[in-house]
């Protein structure tokens, strides 16, 4: 009796700290992330940017052409000599996941360049938390086009 009494309180232990690590509160906190470093890109700040990264985060850019999908990787450095003028980068719909120090935010966007439609995908956000502070340690995005993925549904983005 002892034993399934302990197995209980162990596995309601679990479950109650996955509920706490999957609170509201701490997926408002890591999509709050991932929105300020699409506002960084918006705003062309490439130093606000990659100040959200960890020192050892890395971008896997991927995109689709004639049935082939191919990636690069960039380092936070390079990311931090990078231009990003004129670029409106809009997510949209974020869903969160949080673990621990873990979590994920996987967000649709589109992108648009000088005003004029550049293409849509995914951003996937793996942020790791550090001294209390949530950040990114790696981003990965998709770049397609519609209908493999979905335009803002607010329509184009208003002029600046």
């Amino acid at each position: 009796m002892r034993t399934r009494f302990a197995i209980a309180v162990a596995l309601i232990s679990v479950l109650h700290r996955d509920a706490i690590a999957q609170s509201p509160d701490a997926r408002a906190a890591v999509i709050a992330v991932a929105d300020s470093a699409l506002a960084a890109i918006t705003r062309g700040d490439v130093v606000a940017l990659t100040d959200l990264m960890v020192p050892e985060a890395v971008m896997f850019p991927t995109s689709t052409r004639d049935g082939v999908t191919t990636y690069r990787a960039r380092t936070r450095e390079a990311q931090r000599t990078a231009s990003m003028t004129g670029v409106v980068e809009r997510g949209f719909t974020p869903q969160a996941m949080v673990n621990g120090g873990v979590a994920m935010v996987w967000m649709p966007y589109d992108l648009y360049i000088n005003g004029t439609w550049s293409h849509c995908g995914v951003d996937v956000f793996t942020l790791v938390k550090s001294n209390g502070t949530w950040r990114i340690a790696s981003l990965a995005w998709s770049a397609e086009q519609p209908p493999v993925c979905d335009k803002h549904p607010t329509g184009p983005p208003t002029k600046r």
